[in-house]
């Protein structure tokens, strides 16, 4: 049985005229069709599962496609028409603001306009942005920025900067390589060490993340002359969600994470109705959850990390 207070930290929107640019670009989703959304099937969707609230965040390809001054004006467009959805029912959704990556200017720029006057929640960041990944040097600025204000970053995977294998649309597998690049370069660069007020979640349930953790850190505590123990907190420092990873990741998920630090995903509307059905049925009937454990995926750990989101999300019913 779902539960009926669910808090979904990744849940995709995509607002029309965001789907027509892409559309018009021939461009999808790591191999995925840009879906149709609205509100209306989202909250049908939110009901279905239990989901209290959703933070919703634009998905891959994000809004850089090689034009700074595009990326700008289609990341201020996406964040409005978000903050718009919000504003209509801020009982049920919340938002991860659209940045520019590569182009750090425009991302600091977006980020104070959205988490100022938006309300955004957060910000989402691609992990790579246009072959560049997250640790990269000159992402230092935007990252210094977003730990002065405690800011809630989600780290959604891309198409990997190279070729696809044929046949394997990149969402199967690239995307979750594709989120390890970014959390291992996040710790290797420093970026988690020197910014403690960053709460960033991994989509997928980190990719490969907790599976890998141990070959991650020592290789990692190798290559940069650290204790293994020091770089094993580091990457236990990120939050993941339970989007498309459920049942199987979870026992490696569930041994690696810190607690709290694991939260309620469900992709839609790039998992359709049936896709969501599945894994979120996969986390219900996991057995290696007691109360408190699927209490605390459900809602508990989100509500720590967005207090916001707690505030009539425990009524036992909800209505679009």
């Amino acid at each position: 049985m779902t539960d009926p207070a669910r808090i979904d930290v990744h849940q995709h929107i995509v607002p029309p005229a965001y789907a027509d640019w892409l559309r018009s670009r021939g461009l999808d989703a790591g191999g995925l069709p840009i879906p149709a959304w609205s509100a209306q099937s989202a909250l049908a969707m939110m009901d279905s599962r239990g989901i209290a609230r959703g933070v919703v965040s634009v998905s891959a390809p994000g809004v850089h496609l090689g034009d700074a001054g595009e990326a700008r004006r289609m990341a201020r467009t996406v964040n409005e028409l978000t903050a718009e959805v919000v504003r209509a029912r801020p009982d049920r959704f919340g938002f991860f603001a659209t940045l520019t990556l590569p182009d750090v200017e425009g991302a600091l720029a977006e980020a104070a306009h959205a988490l100022d006057h938006l309300g955004a929640d957060g910000v989402v960041l691609l992990a790579n942005a246009q072959g560049r990944y997250l640790g990269d040097p000159e992402f230092a600025p935007l990252f210094a920025e977003l730990d002065r204000r405690r800011t809630a970053v989600f780290v959604h995977p891309a198409a990997l900067p190279g070729p696809q294998v044929p046949g394997l649309p990149p969402f199967v597998a690239d995307f979750l390589l594709d989120t390890t690049r970014a959390a291992a370069e996040l710790v290797r660069a420093g970026v988690v060490r020197r910014h403690r007020d960053l709460k960033i979640i991994l989509a997928h349930a980190g990719g490969f993340v907790p599976y890998a953790a141990e070959r991650l850190a020592l290789t990692l505590a190798l290559l940069g002359g650290r204790p293994i123990e020091e770089i094993r907190d580091e990457l236990r420092r990120f939050y993941f969600d339970t989007a498309l990873s459920t049942p199987a990741a979870l026992p490696s998920l569930l041994a690696f994470a810190a607690p709290g630090h694991v939260l309620f995903g469900s992709d839609s509307p790039y998992a359709p109705p049936f896709v969501v059905e599945h894994f979120t049925t996969g986390l219900d009937g996991y057995d290696g959850l007691d109360a408190a454990g699927r209490a605390a995926i459900d809602h508990d750990n989100a509500f720590a990390l967005f207090p916001r989101l707690a505030g009539g999300a425990r009524q036992e019913t909800f209505h679009a």
